[in-house]
């Protein structure tokens, strides 16, 4: 396939105007978001409705004694500091948390281990901390089926043996499944979740680009997820047209499969919105083709076109904004928060880099009902952005996960942080 982008950057097309909040001016240091029609996908603007922009936001780390805003009745903590690019976490049974640091390799050095953190005295943080493995290849996702415990670096799928109340892992594991790596690597995350019968894993693996501009030759087993038995055996695309999907996880009382997906960049302000979606066996999902149904990518010309996948691409159920890097994904399950939120999705959105004003920077909480989003994304955990005028950010929040004794966990892996998040006594 030849390459289907001219080039990244295109000529404006001047459209009619269309509600665009970026154009409004920054009074506090509280992201702008996309105005609501655009937020859940509603309704689109069409294609460079707004200039193209690179807007990469500048870390500058939390002050002492501040932390991210959650709502009236909760308490935020720091729950481990310094670090090295905290990016995923997984509860193990017994309540150790695991927290895999990592990044992307070349580009930037990645401490490639996992570290496990034990609380003893019952108060909700760690007395001990300890490396549970290292010599990794930039991991991310983990899961434990039974004595075995898997981790997905960026390029395989590796299995350990488990001893309940390990520290570490010492055994040097086994290969169970090559993944696509290598060339231009754009999206380098690979999670991983376990069936709830333990027989099946499913592999989240982003695409190698934006739109498929270096050829779709590029993107073999790549932007879908795909579907293996226990023994890394009998791989399926379990779904496709999925750009970037990361985080995963079952809809309370329920056997849906839901993930967050990056949608594409460089169609300006408020195009394309990261979205929530149920995961239907064999769907497909529109990328590079299409995003959300039938919107027609306009840099897919001539015979790159795919109308017959066009015409099947579902429309996801709840958009997120546009360019919010929405990553992680959990429903909550414990019992401590209140009602209001129990079985609903939390959101770590990692933030912009291709809009002119902020958006992202935020942990969202999406109620559900019946298995199904029964209201739009609200703010739940704030507070990230420091100074939007400046594209100053305190830290950036990624994974989501709920510990055994109910709080709710977030790695910041900008800040090299993770923040825990609990109902105020």
């Amino acid at each position: 396939m030849k390459p289907i982008l001219q080039t990244l950057f295109i000529s404006v097309i001047t459209m009619a105007a269309c509600n665009n909040a970026a154009k409004k001016p920054a009074t506090d240091s509280t992201a702008i978001e996309p105005p609501a029609a655009v937020a859940t996908g509603d309704s689109l603007p069409a294609p460079y409705a707004t200039d193209t922009v690179r807007n990469n936001s500048t870390v500058i780390g939390w002050p002492e004694g501040k932390t991210p805003k959650a709502p009236a009745g909760f308490t935020v903590q720091k729950f481990a500091k310094d670090l090295k690019n905290p990016r995923w976490i997984y509860v193990l049974p017994n309540g150790d948390i695991l927290v895999s640091e990592a990044n992307k390799k070349p580009r930037s050095p990645s401490a490639d281990r996992i570290t496990i953190f034990r609380d003893t005295n019952g108060d909700g943080l760690p007395d001990q901390q300890h490396i549970f493995m290292s010599k990794l290849n930039s991991p991310f996702g983990m899961a434990l089926i039974g004595d075995q415990f898997y981790v997905a670096n960026t390029d395989a799928l590796m299995v350990y043996p488990y001893k309940t109340g390990a520290t570490e892992i010492k055994d040097k594991g086994k290969k169970l499944l090559d993944l696509p790596v290598g060339g231009y690597n754009n999206h380098w995350t690979r999670n991983i979740l376990a069936s709830k019968d333990g027989k099946k894993i499913y592999i989240s693996i982003g695409s190698g680009s934006n739109v498929a501009e270096h050829g779709m030759a590029n993107e073999i087993r790549r932007a879908n997820i795909l579907e293996v038995n226990a023994d890394g055996s009998g791989e399926v695309v379990y779904a496709a047209g999925l750009r970037n999907p990361v985080g995963m996880d079952w809809a309370p009382g329920t056997n849906t499969l839901y993930t967050v997906v990056n949608e594409r960049d460089m169609l300006g302000d408020d195009l394309v919105p990261d979205y929530l979606t149920s995961v239907q066996s064999g769907g497909f999902y529109g990328w590079p083709y299409s995003y959300f149904g039938q919107h027609e990518d306009p840099r897919i010309q001539g015979a790159d076109k795919k109308p017959d996948l066009v015409a099947k691409s579902i429309v996801p159920e709840l958009g997120l904004g546009a360019h919010t890097a929405s990553l992680g994904l959990v429903f909550y399950t414990g019992n401590t928060f209140p009602d209001k939120y129990k079985g609903g999705a939390f959101i770590g959105q990692r933030g912009s880099w291709n809009r002119s004003v902020l958006s992202g920077y935020k942990v969202g909480y999406v109620p559900f009902s019946n298995g199904k989003p029964s209201g739009k994304m609200e703010d739940f955990l704030t507070g990230f952005i420091s100074d939007i005028d400046k594209s100053e950010v305190y830290g950036r929040p990624v994974c989501v996960a709920v510990a055994k004794d109910g709080a709710l966990l977030v790695t910041d892996d900008a800040a090299n942080t993770i923040w825990r998040v609990s109902p105020s006594k």
